[in-house]
């Protein structure tokens, strides 16, 4: 097992595109770290950098506190799975997983005593002397897994190895090779833009935007508590609802958050949590809050029309109607709606009836409502 150190990353092209400015990360020895954002954001670039695929443009890479930036791949000892899976179509299940103990011309005895063991904790002994065109979706990254698990690796880099495959299979091999990956205890790091895989995946998640660190945190301190409005908005299906609200402070110690015509009130331990928004007296704010936050318990509330009902079995996603603009992070910094009104998403327990056109006066959970500063996107009242 090991440690990973990116100490000031860079990668800066040819024609001076800089996709990762400077990034400072690291990855604990067994950890399994997802990096995770939005398509060109850097996080395969990242990858690649570490795998020795992509030169460096800049600051330290460091497997075990050495710095590997003039290494090549060979030497880092570190195992890669593509989502391209790169198996050897005219080879065998056994000859693939067993490639690169052949090339180090490991004993054939060996050699074989490891693929048994390999193949046995992946669940494919029956289908060793298989071609790869043989195999569903789901065993070819068994395949792909086995092949890096038999060189005993320093480090696993797995870059998107799920999205080939279908949603049900995605669901079942994610499990997989979490488990396995806790099993075997090597340090791991995860590319993905897919959320979901991040979230019930990673020991950590780190949230890259434009090759900059967004925020590195547990799944669940990422959701409860983002450091500003894109993580805010990135993690989390339904994104969580953000509108424009102003601030004001009552003579009993409340802070009032003003939403079009409404008003939230915080008070008690919500005011205490929020307790910064007191130095954004008469001034406006992003508040945020997620959906299954709206309609079950609450101390305050607010009225919607509903504009559209989705049941999903376990919840019911009602999307309404807020008299209030709406706010979103954007490349430039934060942008609010020229609209007056806005839609805001509440997860309801599917017993609801909720019918479209409905006027619903949907409960407020202020304990778990996020603010933001309009200028540089960071959530207030954390510090």
């Amino acid at each position: 097992m090991s440690t990973l150190r990116m100490r000031n990353l860079q990668k800066r092209y040819d024609n001076g595109f800089e996709a990762v400015p400077g990034l400072d990360l690291e990855i604990h020895d067994g950890e399994f770290l997802v990096l995770v954002g939005p398509s060109g954001c850097g996080k395969s670039t990242v990858l690649r950098m570490v795998a020795g695929l992509e030169d460096i443009s800049g600051g330290e890479l460091m497997i075990d506190d050495v710095v590997v930036n003039g290494m090549g791949p060979q030497q880092r000892d570190i195992a890669m799975v593509f989502q391209s899976y790169a198996l050897y179509p005219n080879m065998t299940v056994a000859d693939n997983i067993a490639f690169a103990m052949k090339l180090r011309k490991t004993d054939k005895v060996e050699t074989a005593a490891k693929v048994a063991e390999v193949a046995e904790l992946l669940e494919l002994t029956m289908v060793l002397d298989r071609k790869p065109g043989q195999l569903s979706g789901g065993q070819r990254q068994r395949v792909a897994m086995g092949r890096a698990i038999v060189r005993n690796p320093k480090l696993f880099l797995m870059d998107e190895p799920l999205s080939n495959l279908d949603a049900k299979l995605r669901v079942q091999t994610r499990a997989e090779i979490s488990k396995l990956q806790r099993r075997l205890g090597v340090t791991t790091m995860y590319v993905t833009h897919d959320q979901i895989e991040a979230m019930t995946m990673g020991d950590r998640v780190a949230v890259l935007r434009r090759g900059l660190l967004m925020q590195c945190a547990s799944p669940s301190d990422l959701y409860e508590s983002p450091e500003n409005l894109f993580v805010a908005q990135f993690i989390g299906s339904p994104s969580m609802n953000v509108v424009l609200g102003s601030v004001s402070v009552g003579d009993d110690d409340s802070i009032d958050l003003k939403v079009g015509t409404q008003t939230i009130s915080l008070i008690g331990e919500a005011a205490a949590r929020l307790h910064r928004l007191r130095s954004y007296e008469g001034r406006d704010i992003a508040v945020g809050i997620r959906s299954e936050a709206l309609g079950g318990d609450g101390t305050a509330s607010v009225d919607v029309a509903v504009d559209l009902v989705e049941m999903l079995g376990s919840e019911l996603l009602v999307h309404c109607t807020v008299e209030a603009p709406s706010v979103r992070a954007v490349d430039s910094g934060v942008e609010i709606s020229d609209h007056r009104a806005s839609s805001i998403v509440a997860s309801l327990d599917p017993r609801h009836t909720v019918k479209v056109g409905d006027r619903l006066r949907l409960t407020v959970d202020t304990l778990r409502m996020h603010a933001f500063d309009l200028e540089s996107g960071a959530a207030i009242g954390r510090q």
